[in-house]
């Protein structure tokens, strides 16, 4: 487990940046062992060497560390939805992509960071900061790739462009939403599929 070394609390600037990281790397490597739920900041301060009242000097609770490790882990999903799309020209194989790279590594998380899901799955259920930026970067994408759609003919028109977003997502939902994702493991992979089919048929001018 990281060890934190106190250093002189009137000291500001760039030391307490440093300590603050370092306080979520060690927090994110004990959550990732014993889980976020059960762990108190007590807990957490005795793990990594330093005392309670230290920690609040840079959180002011449990939720703001776990707040800035679900922003890491969702960054990181984003990123992977980003990257994803980028070489792709067609909207049709844009949107098709999108859908299974989000499942994908929302499984990932799930499988391979167990006790670090149960942060996301907590901050979707309580739509943490973390979480509306998630949603609101995913549904920028939707938008773009359904606007690029229409210009280049694959899809329709005549249905408003919001209206059109709101359903994608909402069909979507289930599968990239950390809290509802882990109910539908089993056949993500096959239903991220046929609803990507569904949803371009639906988009079909």
């Amino acid at each position: 487990m990281t060890k934190i070394h106190a250093t002189n609390p009137q000291v500001r600037g760039p030391s307490d940046h440093d300590v603050r990281d370092q306080i979520v790397q060690a927090a994110t490597e004990y959550f990732s062992l014993y889980g976020y739920g059960k762990t108190t900041v007590s807990d957490l301060a005795k793990a990594i060497g330093i005392s309670k009242a230290y920690i609040y000097k840079f959180f002011d609770s449990k939720q703001a560390i776990g707040e800035v490790i679900c922003a890491n882990r969702l960054g990181e999903i984003m990123e992977a939805a980003d990257q994803a799309v980028a070489d792709l020209t067609s909207a049709s194989d844009r949107l098709r992509r999108l859908f299974r790279a989000l499942t994908d590594a929302g499984s990932d998380l799930f499988f391979k960071e167990r006790k670090l899901y149960d942060i996301a799955a907590a901050s979707a259920g309580e739509s943490w900061p973390s979480v509306r930026t998630y949603e609101a970067h995913l549904k920028a994408l939707v938008t773009s790739i359904v606007r690029d759609g229409r210009e280049r003919g694959e899809f329709e028109r005549k249905t408003p462009l919001d209206e059109t977003v709101s359903a994608i997502y909402l069909v979507m939902h289930p599968y990239i939403n950390p809290l509802l994702l882990q109910h539908n493991l089993d056949n993500a992979a096959e239903a991220t599929g046929q609803l990507s089919s569904l949803i371009l048929r639906s988009l079909a001018p």
